[in-house]
């Protein structure tokens, strides 16, 4: 039979940070940053002369590489994964930091005799140095030009009513139970309708004729209404009597525009008609 071996879990433990250690890296950082850039000035400078700048201009390579190296490790670390611009600012990090690392070595190697500038510095040198400058300049141009994050369609929710805190909010009333309504069955008829209606407000139809206003209640019935009804509603009405062919080809055929299913309706009687 295998044992189960149960081990308990290892503990976590939450310690304060004493405040000499922040103390000591909120102030050590700005001060190692501050060396490394008086350390590699000279060198800097070294090579700022070997390219063909004086001495005064020359003190300019320390300062562009020093900018380009922090501006470029900023914008890189502060644009979001995936932003315009990001992966042009990582590599321009990368670029400064490796400009400035190469800047070292190669002043050293000609202090110390492994290289020679005389009687003039190597034509390599001498381009790279000179164009070091410029292509700083564009590409700090660059990020500054290139959005810092992807535009973004913004939607404002709608503004929610504003009410006075004196007067009482109204209770939520409940909307109202569904009706159903049983139509009289006229003698003739063959089915017994049965008209569902919801007591919930709906938008009237507007029709062209009034007369086809005072037709729609006789489709009530269930049944389709004739000529005859459809005169005696419109004369009870108020309204202009007119032709037969005009009731039944423009009024009704109106109101089973807007509600077709009325015209699937059984055709009254005759006798209901008259």
């Amino acid at each position: 039979m295998a044992e189960l071996h149960l081990s308990a879990p290892t503990p976590t433990y939450d310690t304060p940070t004493p405040r000499w250690v922040s103390l000591l890296t909120d102030v050590g950082r700005p001060v190692v940053a501050a060396w490394v850039m008086i350390m590699c000035a000279p060198g800097e400078h070294h090579l700022g002369k070997l390219a063909g700048w004086n001495d005064t201009l020359a003190w300019g390579m320390a300062g562009v590489l020093a900018a380009y190296a922090g501006i470029a490790a900023a914008v890189a670390s502060k644009r979001p994964k995936g932003a315009p611009g990001k992966f042009s600012a990582v590599a321009g990090a990368w670029l400064s930091l490796a400009a400035a690392m190469s800047a070292q070595p190669v002043s050293h190697l000609f202090v110390t005799g492994h290289w020679t500038a005389d009687p003039r510095p190597p034509v390599w040198l001498v381009v790279t140095v000179s164009c070091i400058p410029p292509l700083v300049l564009g590409h700090l141009l660059h990020l500054a030009a290139t959005p810092v994050r992807a535009r973004t369609t913004r939607v404002t929710a709608p503004a929610e009513p504003k009410t006075d805190p004196a007067t009482p909010t109204p209770p939520a009333v409940d909307a109202p139970p569904t009706i159903v309504w049983a139509q009289a069955v006229p003698q003739g008829a063959r089915f017994l309708p049965i008209v569902t209606r919801t007591a919930a407000a709906t938008k009237p139809i507007e029709y062209s004729d009034p007369r086809c206003a005072a037709i729609r209640p006789l489709y009530e019935t269930g049944l389709r209404p004739g000529t005859k009804a459809m005169r005696a509603a419109i004369i009870a009405a108020g309204l202009d009597d007119c032709s037969d062919g005009m009731i039944r080809g423009q009024l009704r055929a109106e109101v089973e525009l807007h509600e077709p299913h009325l015209a699937a309706l059984p055709p009254a009687p005759v006798a209901i008609g008259a």
